[in-house]
């Protein structure tokens, strides 16, 4: 009997990770978009919330999110790719697609060169609408106005976004205080890992178990082939190899909705081509993601010294807010375990199951709500929001997607205490 059990047990547990893997496949086919990873700008779509046990009502949040949709970081892109196209239609290389595309881009040169890592007008929108859904979401935290922290790190597009977000709370009702803050004072709540912060530690890096078995993952490279033949009719004389040219041009294309101009690489690359070589693209994700999880252990104790401040009594906060990176908000996810994101499977074809590397997208944001119980002031839920969706945490619960505030400072204490740092 047992020996049945255990195979009925082992049945399961593989109809689960199948179903999982489905599932993120599934998305992608529902949106390929998706497969942009974290350039996916921040949907605009509802979502349902679970009702809060019968007596208890939210009175609390902290939130990291990070900035929104902007230009692409770097300036080299833009200019490899205006010297590259350049030579490319002077030399008479370039395919009719790859003329066209030419011209829109220089038609843009001067707007994309001049906004290099700036927030673009679509990054302001995605602040506004998570704020005003927050705050219709959770009316109660917010009614009676009261003390807001936001702070943000020291990029222009993170302080915007804070001001985007802020804003719109405090048009949603004018009685909200909220205090703004960029400075090296906080920078240890928000980017720990800033070489700015004067607090900052040095922590042990993790290792993804799915790259021992990197190689049982073939790795296909076609798609950049694709694109540049699609682009040029010949490479020869021009700079820069046939790997890096593939790479700026999908590093470019993916970046365009998130400026507003998807139709500047039509007839080059697809969404469709880009989604199928997502799970590729997602183990790279996970890597760099899963690496510096334990650099955002401050985060996690900012989380929970300033919810424990609002519980005793200390802060008379209604909420704290922090806007930061995906380079923060993708290793902190892993931290917390949101959503199953610790599991560290061998198999690289289970990473797609615990980690999808759109949650770290343009705007991305972690919420938690915390819940008082009217009979027990002591007795507090918490619930986590991934983007706007209520979350799984590693934290015991009878009372899914509601965990007990005691529990989950107990579980994540515990988890920072077993990490060395120097």
């Amino acid at each position: 009997m047992k020996r049945n059990l255990t195979i009925v047990m082992l049945l399961l547990l593989a109809l689960t990770t199948w179903a999982q893997g489905s599932a993120a496949l599934d998305q992608l086919k529902g949106d390929p978009r998706k497969s942009y990873g974290t350039d996916y700008p921040y949907s605009f779509a509802n979502r349902q919330l679970t009702k809060a046990p019968k007596g208890y009502k939210p009175f609390y949040i902290s939130h990291y999110g990070r900035h929104g949709s902007r230009y692409y970081w770097n300036a080299m892109l833009y200019q490899e790719l205006a010297n590259l196209l350049t030579k490319a239609h002077e030399r008479g290389q370039l395919t009719a697609a790859g003329e066209a595309f030419f011209g829109k881009f220089m038609a843009a040169r001067e707007e994309l060169q001049t906004g290099v890592s700036e927030l673009s007008d679509l990054g302001w929108q995605q602040h506004q609408f998570i704020a005003r859904t927050m705050y219709n979401n959770f009316p109660e935290v917010f009614k009676k106005g009261g003390n807001v922290l936001a702070i943000a790190s020291l990029s222009g597009r993170c302080v915007l976004s804070m001001s985007s977000f802020c804003q719109e709370l405090v048009q949603c009702n004018p009685a909200i205080e909220i205090r703004e803050q960029s400075s090296r004072f906080t920078l240890d709540g928000v980017v720990p890992s800033d070489r700015q912060n004067p607090k900052k530690r040095q922590f042990p890096k993790a290792t993804p178990r799915w790259e021992k078995n990197k190689d049982k993952f073939p790795t296909d490279e076609s798609l950049r082939d694709i694109i540049v033949k699609r682009t040029f009719t010949s490479t020869d004389s021009l700079p820069g190899n046939l790997h890096h040219i593939g790479s700026n041009l999908i590093n470019l294309y993916t970046s365009l909705p998130s400026i507003g101009h998807e139709g500047m690489m039509d007839g080059l690359v697809s969404d469709e081509e880009i989604a199928a070589q997502w799970e590729q693209s997602n183990l790279g994700s996970y890597s760099w993601v899963f690496e510096p999880q334990n650099e955002m252990i401050p985060i996690l104790q900012d989380i929970i010294a300033k919810a424990s401040a609002v519980l005793d009594g200390s802060s008379d906060h209604i909420a704290d807010l922090r806007f930061g990176h995906d380079t923060c908000l993708g290793p902190l996810t892993v931290l917390m375990g949101i959503n199953g994101a610790d599991k560290d499977p061998e198999d690289p074809y289970e990473v797609k199951n615990c980690y999808q590397n759109w949650q770290t997208g343009k705007a991305s944001n972690i919420q938690l709500v915390f819940y008082r119980s009217k009979k027990a002031p002591d007795d507090v839920l918490v619930k986590c929001l991934l983007n706007g969706q209520e979350a799984k945490l590693p934290v015991p619960t009878d009372c899914y997607p509601y965990y007990k505030w005691t529990d989950f400072k107990q579980y994540y204490t515990s988890k920072i205490a077993a990490v060395k740092t120097n």
